[in-house]
């Protein structure tokens, strides 16, 4: 820790994870938690829009719909805005990329800011279009920046402030919505573009750093730029080993230009690395972390918890998420990412099990519910000490830098499009299956916990060159004698 804390102010690179986060991941953290305080509000102001344009009161399902349409919108700009991350990082390079997305995440702040006085709804959407166009780039922007920026002995602890970063900014949305802050009427508007101020950050001190150094060396092929930017970020030295590294991946690419998101999905040799993306995306989105994230409210109201407590005691959940992360971060590279998330999604699995019983049994016994909430805030102190740490820094290594951008296009859409049909499905699951509904989710965090512990090989302290070639060795049958073979627990 000693060493980790030596590196991280020799040079720029704490005041670099600082900034990179609060104009990525901090977005998305900070949109999913925001629009759930200024509900009511925004629902009376469509509402008095629409009569005073119209001239008569607008009927409940039109609200209900247009309501629908400002929460599901950021869902639709968040998957269009990862699916850009490809061409946004390759045209303008990392750096350049984050800066044109805060200038597009002002533009939306100024559009939410200026809706109310306009009386214009139509604007809401327009903005919050624009932030999920920006978090869902931002997000990817930020991984593949920091991952690209990061030695690769403390690669994990540093790709981990990715989700550190998300968490936070779902606990800045919950207190900047409370009434005691902005959680006001005559706020709302203000509420909604609280993210942007941040991002407002990034964008006057982003250009003071250097641009990431594999970018630079392997795809620029500028060596001298390369050291000067790793001595920026990591302090005085001559960082051969690292460049090494870097030379040898660029070699091992024979000058092939940058994959595109169909190229990545055709190509055989990294079918498995696309295979497991796609096991803990899904156990992420169907693992119920979002089921949970929004229907604590009503569960915590089950347990008895007075209504104007309630947000104080969801404030309990991210505080307990963001220092799980801090726990995942001393152990991500001296344990492994496999331990980590093996032992996450299998005590997700059983917690999840056992929620499910104690909503199934809340009147039997006053206490049952109690223990509801308190399984809750297991369950996110286990997705926080692992899958949330540890599938960010996964992301970023399980693909070298040829496929890299494509492959955050690929996850892009898989996280993006996962939380738009969830949102669509899980109401009409919980009405039919009611709380077994959960048990659905334990079954499918089991799934990836299976996956993880009999397929998926380490990735501690390895280089995208040998991790790729662990999993081309993957064998899930008996292969010749003359072909290599990765062992698993199959």
């Amino acid at each position: 820790m000693d060493n980790l804390l030596k590196q991280l102010v020799q040079g720029k690179a704490l005041l670099f994870i600082i900034v990179l986060g609060l104009g990525g991941n901090f977005q998305v953290g900070c949109h999913n938690t925001l629009i759930s305080s200024p509900s009511p509000f925004i629902k009376r102001f469509i509402n008095s829009s629409w009569s005073q344009r119209y001239g008569e009161a607008p009927g409940e399902n039109t609200v209900t719909f247009i309501w629908s349409a400002v929460v599901s919108i950021f869902a639709l700009g968040g998957l269009l805005g990862s699916i850009s991350v490809r061409w946004f990082s390759n045209q303008l390079g990392r750096k350049k990329a984050m800066i044109w997305n805060n200038a597009i995440n002002v533009v939306a702040l100024g559009t939410m800011v200026a809706s109310k006085s306009a009386n214009s709804f139509e604007m809401i959407l327009l903005s919050r279009f624009f932030f999920g166009f920006t978090s869902g780039l931002g997000g990817s922007l930020h991984i593949l920046y920091l991952g690209e920026s990061s030695p690769k002995k403390i690669r994990g602890m540093v790709t981990l402030t990715v989700a550190t970063f998300k968490a936070v900014g779902k606990m800045t949305g919950q207190i900047a919505g409370l009434s005691e802050i902005l959680g006001r009427e005559d706020w709302w508007n203000i509420l909604l573009g609280v993210p942007a101020f941040f991002s407002i950050i990034q964008m006057v001190t982003l250009p003071f750093f250097p641009e990431a150094p594999r970018y630079l060396l392997i795809e620029k092929g500028n060596t001298e730029q390369c050291k000067k930017a790793l001595q920026c970020l990591w302090g005085p030295g001559d960082y051969k080993l690292e460049i090494e590294e870097m030379l040898v991946e660029q070699a091992a690419q024979k000058g092939e230009r940058s994959k595109t998101l169909l190229e990545l999905l055709r190509d055989q040799s990294v079918r498995w690395q696309l295979l497991t993306m796609f096991v803990l995306n899904a156990a992420i989105q169907f693992g119920g972390v979002p089921a949970i994230s929004v229907f604590s409210f009503s569960i915590f109201e089950e347990a008895g918890i007075s209504i104007d407590k309630i947000r104080y005691v969801t404030l309990g959940l991210g505080v307990s998420e963001i220092l799980t992360n801090f726990t995942c971060g001393m152990l991500i590279d001296r344990v492994g990412r496999r331990v980590l998330l093996w032992g996450g999604f299998g005590s997700m699995s059983i917690i999840m099990a056992l929620i499910t019983l104690t909503l199934e049994l809340k009147d039997y016994s006053f206490w049952v519910p109690y223990s509801t909430v308190g399984l809750i805030f297991l369950f996110v102190i286990c997705f926080g000490g692992g899958p949330a740490g540890v599938i960010p820094s996964l992301s970023h290594e399980v693909f070298i830098q040829s496929y890299r951008s494509a492959a955050f296009v690929f996850i892009g859409i898989l996280m993006w499009a996962g939380f738009f049909l969830l949102g669509f499905i899980f109401p009409f699951l919980l009405a039919t299956m009611k709380s077994f509904s959960f048990a659905l989710f334990s079954c499918v965090c089991f799934s990836a916990s299976l996956y993880i512990y009999f397929i998926l090989p380490e990735t501690k302290g390895k280089t995208p060159l040998e991790i790729s070639e662990d999993f081309r060795n993957i064998r899930l049958c008996s292969s010749s004698a003359d072909n290599k073979c990765l062992e698993t627990r199959l």
